[in-house]
């Protein structure tokens, strides 16, 4: 990068005229990537560590996988989503949900084959806020993960509702969670 000093002749160590920690400050620091913004995901796991069976685990070397890894497998292996809609879900480009899931896929695979233990851990993620409906006393809640049991009664059937921009939609009431207005005469 060429910059003009007072003398309008060309520089070549800008850093030099402008001084040490000017270009630092006005493009980041030179050379570096940009850091990774979260991946959004629906689902932390309650088991985080996986062996094979019948070998201490101070004899086995083991693979990280994270928490977006395990989602992208989640969404794509597990739900059986196409590419473009577990990019849509996670909220990244699908070329990167395409590069998230073939790291998962080699890691998973590198610790069956090679008999290696799985700790699932870390990453860049930011867990996402679902509403939920309890079909028995119509209770609804926000929570974060997979569907559960509803808080309020106990009861399993649960659903979750649609979230479209802003609102939620209610699978009852219509939308913005209000009852449908009556139409007719009653």
């Amino acid at each position: 990068m060429l910059v003009k000093n007072s003398s309008r002749a060309p520089v070549q160590n800008p850093g030099k005229v402008l001084g040490a920690g000017f270009l630092d400050t006005v493009r980041g620091v030179e050379g570096l990537p940009r850091p990774p913004k979260d991946r959004r995901v629906e689902f932390i796991p309650h088991l985080t560590y996986f062996k094979p069976q019948g070998v201490p685990l101070g004899f086995l070397d083991e693979v990280a996988l994270t928490i977006e890894e395990l989602e992208a497998l989640r969404l794509k292996d597990l739900e059986g989503l196409d590419q473009e809609g577990c990019a849509k879900k996670m909220q990244v480009a699908r070329t990167t949900f395409r590069r998230i899931l073939v790291s998962a896929r080699a890691k998973v695979a590198e610790a069956l084959i090679n008999g290696k233990a799985i700790r699932i851990e870390g990453g860049n993620y930011r867990l996402a806020v679902a509403r939920f409906i309890c079909l028995e006393c119509m209770y609804d809640w926000e929570a974060g993960g997979i569907q559960r049991p509803c808080p309020k009664c106990g009861a399993r059937k649960v659903q979750r509702m649609e979230q479209n921009g802003s609102d939620f939609h209610h699978p009852h009431r219509g939308d913005r969670g209000r009852w449908p207005e009556k139409k007719g005469g009653s």
